[in-house]
């Protein structure tokens, strides 16, 4: 069994996590036998170790982290890619893959720039 984690930055309000949380039910419903989980860096529970943990514990052995971030700022560039590292240095069994931002993909680019031109399915 593979896992995800959605990692978000956090916020003190506690309706910021709808969308990502929204995200992890589709993952769920769409691959019932993946393991998904948000995290969040700060403000917000679980943060990256203590989700990561759990999915170490669950037996996992390959996890992705998938950073939703619009913009690829200090958070993303530095402070995830040490977070992942001490993972790895916890969890060696588990290969960690952490991918690229989601405002990194030109489909979600192209998906922002049609809402913004009206031409979503709202």
């Amino acid at each position: 069994m593979e896992g995800v984690i959605l990692f978000g930055h956090g916020s003190r309000d506690p309706q910021w996590r709808r969308p990502m949380d929204a995200v992890a039910s589709r993952l769920a419903q769409r691959e019932p036998e993946l393991a998904v989980r948000c995290a969040f860096l700060e403000l917000m529970q679980p943060d990256l170790p203590s989700a990561a943990a759990e999915l170490a514990r669950l037996g996992l052995r390959k996890v992705r982290i998938v950073p939703l971030f619009l913009g690829v700022g200090r958070h993303v560039r530095e402070d995830l890619p040490r977070l992942v590292e001490l993972l790895a240095a916890a969890h060696p069994a588990v290969a960690w893959a952490l991918q690229p931002a989601v405002g990194e993909e030109p489909r979600l680019l192209d998906l922002l720039a049609d809402l913004a031109l009206g031409n979503g399915s709202a």
